[in-house]
């Protein structure tokens, strides 16, 4: 609700006389809301937005703008964004019926141009978009954006945001290498597994993980090694007939990465964290 002031003045033989001042006051009718369908994010990953949109008096609203800043921050001199606008990802309802969308006449920030919200109607926008480089990923950090409803008939703009968490988790990939690749009948040869987290939570024994290979040709007389350490053999399980081996739940573990950010360009750097395991054994 917004408040506003009116004064007259009568002139006459060079005097001035002011009226008492009056005062009104502007029921806002129109109200929205921003809600993300998920409260954490990770790298790479979709987010969708919804953003309702309320008329409730008599008279239409035509012609708004909807502004999304999509998280826009501060990183030193310049301001960097951590969403994407998925292209094509728009939809727009009026009153739960699907219409043709307003026109997107920006993607950074994302602008939305056209919308009309009827008497004592919703209108409900949905769009998704993808965490980018720019988005903040060690432990704690969030992604706050606003959304911005701007036209005529709207007296004040009105706002809302949304804040999402980055979601604590390991993210772990596996690469395996062979060292020789030629190597003679009887000879030794070593594999080289390593295991990358590329998420801001290190490992740990809830997460149970443990590592399985079965080689071909079998190995014989194996050493295992987890980062340059020598394994005992309590650690893992060898079949020398059938080659499969495996590690035993919990001897494994991996660090979280590390993240950097560019002082300059404002991009995140991932660091990974890893876990080298090595087998060498007699073919």
């Amino acid at each position: 609700m917004a408040s506003f002031y009116n004064q007259a003045t009568l002139s006459y033989n060079g005097n001035l006389i002011n009226s008492n001042i009056t005062t009104g006051e502007i029921v806002d009718t129109l109200a929205m809301t921003k809600t993300a369908v998920t409260s954490t994010y990770g790298g790479n990953d979709n987010i969708t937005y919804i953003v309702n949109i309320k008329n409730s008096g008599t008279a239409p609203f035509t012609g708004l703008t909807l502004t999304d800043n999509l998280g826009s921050y501060r990183n030193g001199a310049t301001n960097v964004v951590p969403l994407t606008y998925r292209a094509n990802s728009l939809r727009y309802f009026v009153n739960g019926e699907l219409q043709t969308p307003p026109a997107v006449n920006s993607t950074n920030p994302l602008t939305l141009t056209g919308i009309n919200v009827p008497a004592n109607s919703n209108v409900t926008i949905v769009y998704e978009t993808d965490v980018n480089s720019y988005a903040p990923l060690a432990s704690g950090s969030t992604i706050r954006n606003t959304a911005t409803v701007s036209g005529a008939g709207v007296t004040t703009p009105i706002s809302d945001d949304e804040l999402i968490t980055v979601e604590n988790r390991p993210n772990l990939s596996i690469v395996k290498a062979l060292s020789p690749t030629t190597v003679n009948e009887n000879g030794l040869v070593t594999y080289t597994i390593t295991v990358q987290n590329t998420g801001n939570t290190a490992t740990d024994t809830a997460d149970n993980i443990f590592i399985t290979d079965t080689f071909t040709p079998v190995l014989s007389d194996i050493t295992v090694t987890l980062n340059g350490e020598t394994l005992p053999e309590t650690s893992y399980s060898y079949n020398e007939t059938t080659g499969v081996f495996r590690t035993a739940a919990g001897v494994v573990s991996v660090p979280a990465a590390t993240f950097t950010q560019s002082p300059t360009t404002g991009v995140w750097t991932v660091n990974p964290g890893t876990a080298v395991l090595t087998v060498t054994g007699r073919i």
